[in-house]
């Protein structure tokens, strides 16, 4: 039994060694570059960029960097930049800034905010989470008003799934518009996401109808299929409590702030020398 106890130890930590080297992209003279670092060198830039999902070569160019930052901050400790009164300065003013950022972090994480009262702010604000109202349209888009005319006569006299069959099979075969392989399916979109004239014949129609007139607008001639209107809904309460959530923290975290500083202000003795040179001067 003992035997196999230091046997699994074993296998555990070899398993956590693997674990830790699968982590490291390079070594530079004994030093390790992690995923971490290249993670954390990404998001000073791109905040919302996942460094495992860059391609081969923006991944290599992310490594690169890091490596030439090892071999440039060893250069610069060889060269005693670290003795110079310039970098002890700046390391205080880092020193101060890094405490006041974790400080502010902590005081950030201690905000709560329940989910009562996120529904509570919800149920307040109802207008503020509404889905707008959207469409889901096909269109046939030619150059001559003519040709719209006729792909119109065409289609008039039929209804449903007909009409919608043989909207498809015409805008397959004469729209010059990008979504003619798809039967000219516009996709769902909201008011204004469409050049005036296009969206206004769009929302005049009820599903499953085309507009009996040619829609003129600076492409050309449109015959428009509304395949469904939506109508604007309140956003479900799941979908937007961690933003709210979030939303309350900062607030709550603002005001929290903005009454210690005074606070702090209030006791500290501080003399304000723009003040003093701007009397002295009069």
């Amino acid at each position: 039994m003992l035997k196999l106890a230091k046997t699994s130890l074993l296998a555990v930590a070899v398993m956590a060694t693997s674990v830790v080297a699968s982590d490291i992209l390079a070594t530079v003279n004994g030093k390790n570059i992690t995923k971490q670092d290249a993670q954390a060198f990404v998001n000073a830039s791109a905040p919302q960029a996942n460094f495992m999902q860059l391609g081969d070569a923006e991944k290599k160019m992310v490594t690169d960097r890091l490596i030439e930052k090892v071999l440039f901050t060893e250069l610069a400790e060889q060269e005693g930049i670290e003795n110079k009164p310039e970098f002890k300065r700046n390391m205080e003013k880092l020193k101060d800034e890094l405490l006041v950022n974790m400080w502010m972090k902590s005081q950030m994480d201690n905000a709560i905010v329940s989910d009562s009262e996120a529904k509570a702010f919800y149920d307040k604000n109802a207008a503020k989470f509404m889905e707008e109202a959207t469409v889901h349209a096909r269109h046939i888009l030619v150059t001559d008003e003519k040709a719209a005319e006729e792909i119109i006569k065409s289609l008039k006299s039929l209804k449903g799934e007909a009409l919608k069959a043989k909207f498809i099979e015409l805008a397959k075969a004469k729209s010059t518009g990008p979504s003619a392989p798809n039967g000219g399916d516009l996709g769902t979109f909201k008011k204004g996401q469409m050049v005036p004239e296009f969206s206004k014949a769009v929302w005049a129609l009820e599903d499953g109808q085309i507009t009996m007139k040619p829609v003129k607008t600076q492409f050309g001639y449109h015959v428009i299929y509304l395949e469904k209107k939506t109508a604007a809904k309140p956003t479900p309460y799941e979908k937007v409590k961690n933003k709210i959530i979030t939303s309350l923290k900062q607030q709550q975290f603002t005001a929290k702030i903005t009454e210690v500083a005074k606070e702090l202000k209030s006791k500290a003795t501080i003399v304000d020398m723009t003040k003093e040179t701007n009397t002295t001067k009069k």
